[in-house]
């Protein structure tokens, strides 16, 4: 089966978007990793497809590079909306449905795009870290010096506590700057760092507004570029109205065998 795909990503998380709204194409879990695999396939962080849905622009469907499906993708949801845009599948502002309910997103100048977040209903303090879920759950603890964490060994640790079984959990090591934030991010599913994850980068935004209330929009800086979080704190325990804009690109289209 010949598969027509388009690459995409937002500060350096890529992902591999697929045209289905004629629901023919069914993956297999092996079919969606080799896909992703950087030396036999197309390489990418993430797939996902584009499916038709009563009431909404389109379906977002998410896998991670391991194949299995999973939850929400901040930059994956930002990526989808730019393809839909360019594809002329959908306008400038969209209204679409993924695994964990309606986001709408917005197309801006200058290849940004800005996504809305599902409202954060608790955030968990454990050993001086935040634990929340902004559509996929997370794990954010603030350090000194985020140049000189071990991502993989220490974000593998945290991501297979028991406590966080069977699925495991996003791990964000998150240090405070002058400008704003700097993030490096463990994902599960990758199960390696990746140069930016777009729930994570929200997490982080609304962990660092710990005892604060109110407006307020914070820069994140990942290792493949600038985000931004907005959002509004209500309690300790809420955030709503949450937006996470940054860039979203096209990096190359092409068909591939399967």
């Amino acid at each position: 089966m010949k598969i027509d795909f388009f690459k995409y990503q937002g500060a350096g998380n890529d992902f591999v978007i697929i045209d289905n709204r004629s629901g023919a194409i069914r993956l297999t879990t092996a079919q969606v990793n080799f896909l992703c695999d950087r030396r036999f396939g197309i390489g990418a962080d993430g797939l996902m497809l584009v499916e038709q849905a009563e009431g909404y622009d389109y379906r977002m469907v998410y896998f991670n590079s391991d194949g299995n499906e999973s939850t929400m993708c901040g930059n994956g949801g930002r990526c989808i909306a730019a393809f839909t845009f360019h594809s002329g599948l959908a306008g400038a502002e969209q209204f679409f449905t993924a695994i964990d309910g309606a986001h709408k997103a917005n197309i801006l100048p200058g290849d940004l795009v800005s996504l809305q977040m599902q409202d954060v209903e608790h955030i968990d303090i454990e050993d001086k870290a935040s634990i929340l879920n902004t559509g996929s759950p997370h794990f954010v603890q603030f350090v000194e010096d985020v140049a000189g964490i071990d991502v993989y060994t220490e974000g593998k640790a945290i991501r297979n506590r028991e406590q966080f079984q069977p699925k495991g959990i996003n791990v964000n090591f998150v240090m405070n700057t002058r400008a704003g934030l700097k993030i490096r991010t463990y994902e599960r599913g990758v199960e390696d760092e990746t140069l930016a994850c777009g729930t994570g980068v929200t997490a982080a935004a609304i962990a660092s507004a710990a005892g604060k209330t109110g407006k307020m929009t914070v820069p994140v800086e990942a290792m493949g570029g600038m985000l931004e979080v907005s959002f509004e704190k209500t309690d300790a325990q809420h955030a709503v109205n949450i937006w996470l804009k940054g860039p979203a690109k096209m990096v190359f289209s092409g068909t591939i065998e399967i």
